[in-house]
C-alpha cells in the first residue's frame, strides 16, 4: 500500500506504507489513520518537526561509511533525511503558498 502526501503547492510525495508510517509519526499524527491533512496553521511545526529528524538521522549516520545505495542494495538502505527531504520540500512549498497538506484523499 502506498501513503501520497498532496498539496496544491507542489507535486506528491508517494511513499510505501511504511515509509510514510514513520513520517506520519514524525508528524505527530495517527500512523493508522487512512487520510489526514496537515493544516496551514499546523505547517510550522510538522516543518521543524521533519527538520528535526532529518538533522537527528544525519547525526545518528555521522562518521559512518555511506552507504552503497545501488540496484543491488535492499531499499531498506535509504536514511530518513534521504526519505524526509520531498516531504520538507512539500510542508515547505505549502507553507509558502499557503496550502494545507493531506493524504488518503
Amino acid at each position: 500500500m502506498l501513503i501520497i502526501f498532496k498539496s496544491p503547492a507542489s507535486g506528491d510525495v508517494i511513499t510505501l506504507e511504511n515509509v510514510g508510517k514513520d513520517m506520519l509519526d514524525v508528524l505527530h499524527r495517527d500512523r493508522n489513520a487512512a487520510k489526514g491533512i496537515v493544516t496551514v496553521a499546523q505547517l510550522p511545526d510538522a516543518i521543524a518537526r521533519v527538520r528535526q529528524a532529518i538533522d537527528a538521522d544525519i547525526a545518528a549516520l555521522a562518521g559512518q561509511a555511506p552507504k552503497d545505495n545501488t540496484e543491488a542494495t535492499p531499499d531498506a538502505d535509504l536514511s530518513f533525511r534521504q526519505r524526509g527531504l520531498p516531504l520538507l520540500e512539500l510542508l515547505k512549498r505549502a507553507h509558502a503558498e499557503q496550502a494545507p497538506v493531506t493524504w488518503g484523499v
